[in-house]
């Protein structure tokens, strides 16, 4: 006599079978699928970075220079591109301080005029004296600064920059 209890039916075993296969092949396509739609997120990002300036040699003594640059950032499936703009100024050999060209009052860009030697934002007319302090206007503090360091002769700056209490 045959036990029917312990037996299984073709049809139970196509169904086993079937869903155990396609279980498999779901997990091997939907693993690394969710994995790669996730990874972007999960990726750590450091806020700080040294973008170099160039030669030290290119910025004269005593005179503020501009210098523009755009950084682009992948933020997950973001990119981001911001357009930063500074002024070099180099007080002597070793001495330089890198300020950013965004007036402190409403975010207009500045524009140092040699004639006056005064940093002028055209927006209210905030006046920044050649160390980025503010002389007259609305601006409510000095203008930002950056945090340099020079290696080998090349000057660098690391975003973002710090703002100055007036």
């Amino acid at each position: 006599m045959s036990d029917k209890s312990s037996s299984i039916s073709r049809r139970d075993f196509i169904k086993a079978t079937v869903t155990a296969i396609g279980s498999l092949i779901g997990a091997l396509i939907g693993i690394p699928s969710v994995a790669y739609l996730l990874s972007p997120s999960l990726r750590a990002e450091e806020d700080t970075d040294s973008i170099p300036l160039g030669a030290l040699e290119n910025y004269p003594i005593g005179v503020p220079t501009r210098f523009d640059f755009t950084r682009t950032r992948v933020n997950g499936w973001e990119r981001t591109s911001v357009n930063y703009g500074l002024y070099v100024w180099r007080k002597n050999e070793n001495e330089v301080r890198v300020f950013s060209d965004i007036c402190t009052h409403l975010g207009c860009r500045v524009n140092w005029r040699p004639d006056i030697e005064h940093y002028i934002s055209p927006c209210h007319d905030g006046h920044f004296d050649i160390e980025g302090n503010v002389i007259s206007g609305p601006p409510p503090r000095p203008l930002d600064e950056f945090v340099t360091h020079i290696e080998d002769g090349n000057l660098f700056v690391t975003l973002p920059p710090y703002e100055r209490s007036g």
